[in-house]
């Protein structure tokens, strides 16, 4: 009965999956009285249907956008100072232990970050979204990735780093897309669609879609249309 249930929920959340037969009734339901405190947590503070995990930190909340059945693991800040609007898609989830920040130095502020519907992020991960990131639909990534999407000038060798500044192109991902655990993002990183990134990559280029890349730097490994 219970499992029904759980398989009914799934459902009007837009899951497609079926629950595995093999899978304890108790274990489902830990999951769902979770998921309840956390709906609770979200009704509370934001007013919205927007799942928060434990001492989850949400600033300038009235900047930030957040899509249905969003989850913010525990233990997660999101800075939601930003020149654009931040926006969470339907059933986005960004997992526990991770920091989204935007304005990182009060010399400039912060662009902001999207994520599109079904995306998520694993747990540990940092966006550092103050030239802007952008992540597509259906996107799912592992533990540990983070995003930096802005560069230090380093030109003037008579000058100190941390005093010349920085530039910033932004990073986009789009849609469709596989991201393995402990994978970095430079500045100016564009994936187009149907893409995988292997595990521990350092991404720094534009790449097409319908690719495999990995390695440091990352780079083409192997095409999915043409399985070469």
């Amino acid at each position: 009965m219970l499992k029904a249930l759980f398989q009914k929920l799934l459902a009007k959340a837009g899951k497609t999956y079926t629950i595995d037969a093999s899978i304890p009734s108790k274990l489902l339901f830990m999951n769902l009285w979770s998921r309840f405190f956390m709906l609770f947590r979200g009704l509370l503070r934001l007013q919205q249907k927007v799942f928060l995990g434990k001492s989850t930190t949400i600033l300038n909340a009235k900047n930030i956008s957040f899509g249905t059945n969003t989850t913010i693991g525990s233990y997660t800040k999101i800075d939601g100072y930003a020149a654009e609007k931040l926006k969470f898609g339907v059933n986005s989830k960004i997992g526990s232990y991770g920091f989204v920040s935007c304005t990182s130095h009060f010399s400039k502020y912060g662009k902001g970050f999207t994520m599109g519907s079904n995306s998520a992020m694993g747990d540990y991960c940092q966006v550092g979204a103050a030239g802007g990131v952008t992540i597509g639909n259906d996107v799912i990534m592992g533990s540990y990735i983070s995003f930096h999407s802005e560069n230090h000038n380093f030109n003037m060798p008579d000058v100190l780093i941390r005093e010349q500044g920085t530039t910033s192109k932004g990073i986009e991902l789009g849609n469709n897309i596989w991201v393995g655990a402990k994978v970095t993002f430079l500045d100016g990183s564009q994936i187009a669609d149907n893409t995988v990134v292997a595990a521990g990559a350092v991404v720094n280029g534009v790449f097409p879609p319908n690719v495999i890349i990995g390695g440091v730097p990352a780079k083409i490994l192997k095409s999915i249309t043409n399985n070469e």
